[in-house]
């Protein structure tokens, strides 16, 4: 293990390259740059052919008049100024802490923030609430990760960390400042993705998280239809309780979500787009004895069922079917979202599940399992598609996004 964070290994564009680049850029020129940074020719040069090794593409065209942006450095140029405005709230929210006599001004906390180990080993304190485990995941050692951070707190002249026997507690600030540097490594993330795709070749990962009645058949289709039509297209799905899907969204760890959000939800800063209609429904298998005929909720209520998470809004769906008929819902025999267990359970037993007529399409038709006359009502959900305020998808993202709208739309042309 290294005995200093500044001294780790981290891979991909580096923000302090990030920095010079924006002077640069915004400056048209290495020697004007080189004046605003304080920073040697050589050294300012350096940096910028740093980030374009990191990124795989000449960002400037360079020439008798000097060095001018191409379309590779116009695409990096608008994800910089968004790693520049997230560091700056960053900063400012740090500056709003009640620092010593010593704090740093917001434009020199700002500087300090422009580094990726140092953000790193705020995001793994915020998570971990250890210095042993924040070190390990970033191979240094633990006194390297506690004197590293001592040294983050004293340029910032605040204390991010509460120090106990469990370990350490971050701050409210600590945890907006974490959040803050999970989207400027999204934009890194998405940085290298643009880039690539100016040539047409769409290459890279898109993290979808997704819940129960998002996991239709809408989403693998769209799947299957990006990556026949981009091959390079790679997509990694998040099945995570409903609260961890939308912390992922605002910390741009997860590019877009879909399900069905939740009524005592705050949604500010997400998008919520409905996509399309699910139907929820009773379920048996096939010859079950309730088949084929009318059912009372008295009856319903004896009966063993295979059920929705208890927090989940099917669920409260499901019990307000009892409730408006003064019957005390039934019990969960078995909670689950599973649709492997689900289906083995039914097909075993003469339980009774509520679950996604198209989650179960297949079954359905093929009249392995059958629908229950139950007599419920309104049991219809908004699935729906939801998105960070603001966020800038990268084009990787965006193939797989508007898969997910026409796939939808098709579906609601068929209803």
């Amino acid at each position: 293990m290294r005995d200093d964070i500044d001294t780790a290994e981290t891979d991909g564009a580096q923000l302090h390259t990030i920095r010079i680049f924006l002077s640069v850029a915004e400056e048209e020129s290495i020697a004007r740059a080189t004046r605003i940074l304080n920073k040697a020719p050589s050294a300012v040069s350096r940096a910028v052919a740093e980030l374009e090794k990191s990124i795989g593409m000449f960002l400037f065209d360079r020439g008798a008049r000097g060095i001018q942006l191409n379309d590779y450095g116009q695409l990096v140029l608008a994800r910089a100024r968004r790693i520049r405005a997230e560091l700056a709230e960053a900063a400012a929210d740090l500056a709003r802490m009640k620092p010593r006599k010593s704090a740093a001004s917001p434009s020199a906390i700002e500087h300090l923030l422009f580094n990726n180990r140092k953000l790193m080993l705020l995001i793994h304190l915020v998570e971990t609430r250890k210095i042993s485990a924040a070190a390990e995941r970033l191979r240094i050692t633990q006194s390297g990760a506690s004197m590293s951070l001592g040294r983050i707190e004293a340029a910032l002249g605040a204390t991010l960390f509460h120090r106990g026997l469990q370990g350490v507690i971050p701050t409210e600030t600590a945890n907006r400042v974490a959040i803050r540097a999970k989207r400027v490594f999204a934009e890194l993330r998405h940085m290298a993705l643009d880039v690539t795709t100016v040539s047409g070749d769409y290459a890279g990962t898109v993290v979808i998280g997704t819940l129960p009645l998002g996991r239709t058949r809408v989403f693998p289709m769209a799947i299957a239809d990006a990556i026949s039509r981009h091959p390079g297209i790679r997509v990694t799905t998040i099945d995570s309780p409903f609260h961890q899907l939308i912390d992922g969204l605002r910390s741009g760890e997860i590019d877009a979500s879909l399900g069905v959000p939740r009524k005592e939800t705050d949604f500010t800063g997400l998008v919520i787009e409905p996509l399309f209609a699910d139907r929820l429904t009773v379920l048996a298998r096939r010859g079950h004895p309730l088949a084929g005929k009318p059912i009372s909720l008295a009856e319903l209520a004896r009966r063993q069922w295979i059920l929705p998470w208890h927090s989940s809004p099917s669920r409260a769906l499901f019990d307000a079917q009892f409730l408006k008929a003064g019957i005390a819902p039934p019990q969960a025999s078995i909670e689950s979202a599973d649709l492997a267990v689900v289906r083995q359970l039914l097909a075993s037993s003469d339980a009774l599940a509520l679950a996604s007529a198209r989650q179960m399409e297949v079954e359905l038709e093929s009249g392995a399992l059958v629908e229950l006359d139950a007599g419920f009502t309104g049991m219809e959900r908004q699935v729906c598609l939801m998105l960070r305020e603001g966020a800038m998808l990268s084009p990787v993202a965006m193939v797989l996004v508007d898969a997910l709208r026409a796939q939808a739309a098709a579906l609601q042309r068929e209803a």
